[in-house]
């Protein structure tokens, strides 16, 4: 099917901005995070699988400096929550700067 000068190829053309980008990495994160918090969850989980693994990889750089900080409180591990705060108010911040920096 023709429309106007152009045919019809069947592939779907995805724009992605910079700043969408940002967002869907940190929207990951937030991901990678909760699934870390759900594994601690669940018995049994071998540690050694590689899916595991691979969230443990990308959740310890941000755990570990913040567990050195806060310890447990009460055997209550807080820090994927301060994670969750610190990681959204990093987002906004960046965001924010991506988008002033746009209209100027």
């Amino acid at each position: 099917m023709r429309t106007g000068n152009r045919r019809r190829t069947g592939r779907i053309h995805i724009r992605v901005t910079p700043i969408a980008a940002v967002q869907w990495a940190f929207q990951l994160l937030y991901l990678f995070l909760l699934v870390r918090v759900i594994l601690t969850w669940v018995p049994g989980v071998d540690q050694r699988h590689p899916a595991v693994q691979v969230v443990h990889r990308v959740t310890s750089p941000m755990l570990n400096p913040i567990r050195r900080l806060v310890p447990p409180v009460g055997g209550l591990d807080l820090s994927p929550l301060i994670a969750f705060v610190l990681l959204s108010a990093i987002q906004r911040v960046v965001v924010d700067v991506m988008v002033r920096a746009a209209y100027r």
